[in-house]
């Protein structure tokens, strides 16, 4: 089967799996989907949303957030990875947001980057979700199963973003990045599939015998 052929196949079997793509990180508004982002880094999106049930709903705006300060910010969120690191970044990314873009979350790549803690990908689940501007994150469940399909080399997440956007409709991206992350999950996990097992990985290659090996963001 041809890459074009298989990019077929994917974007037919996620939308009959997932025909509604809800967002799994709970949030209010643009700036709690930022904060939850932010947060999501090696964590787990129910832990994340476990702990952001009390503290947005002390703290849903970025005015909120400062006066909360770095010391109680973490105390909400102290169970997570990097919490310490997570609670200064949200702290500082806070103040910047209401001294420099007037208490509204910036919806340019440029200027979300450059806010503490926001990287790439979370600059690009914010531009996709909060602002509807096509983007592709690439997580860890992307990157892997790109790799089982045959789309990316998985040189590295960069690449893999660049890959998958030439080879999808743009008008697929926001979408289809959290339908492949749902069927990471759920289907082709890194345990439970190794390129060979889950339906739509021997879909796509009735013949492979070999396990992939992946190589890691």
């Amino acid at each position: 089967m041809k890459k074009s052929e298989r990019v077929k196949v994917i974007i037919k079997r996620l939308e009959e799996i997932y025909p509604e793509t809800h967002i799994p990180l709970d949030h209010q508004n643009d700036f709690t989907l930022l904060i939850a982002v932010v947060l999501s880094a090696q964590s787990t999106d129910k832990k994340v949303n476990e702990l952001t049930k009390e503290l947005f709903r002390v703290a849903n705006s970025a005015e909120e957030m400062y006066r909360l300060g770095e010391e109680k910010i973490y105390s909400y969120i102290k169970q997570l990875g990097l919490a310490k690191t997570k609670a200064k970044n949200i702290y500082n990314l806070s103040r910047i947001v209401i001294n420099k873009y007037n208490n509204i979350v910036p919806n340019s790549f440029k200027s979300l980057e450059s806010l503490p803690g926001v990287g790439h990908k979370t600059a690009s689940v914010v531009m996709s979700q909060a602002f509807g501007i096509p983007s592709f994150p690439v997580d860890t469940h992307i990157h892997r199963l790109s790799q089982r399909w045959g789309l990316s080399s998985g040189k590295s997440v960069i690449q893999t973003e660049k890959d998958l956007k030439k080879i999808f409709p743009k008008s697929l991206w926001n979408k289809l990045h959290l339908q492949i992350i749902f069927y990471g999950r759920e289907y082709c996990s890194a345990r439970g599939c190794n390129g060979t097992i889950c339906k739509l990985c021997k879909e796509l290659y009735p013949s492979r015998k070999k396990p992939v090996i992946c190589l890691k963001a």
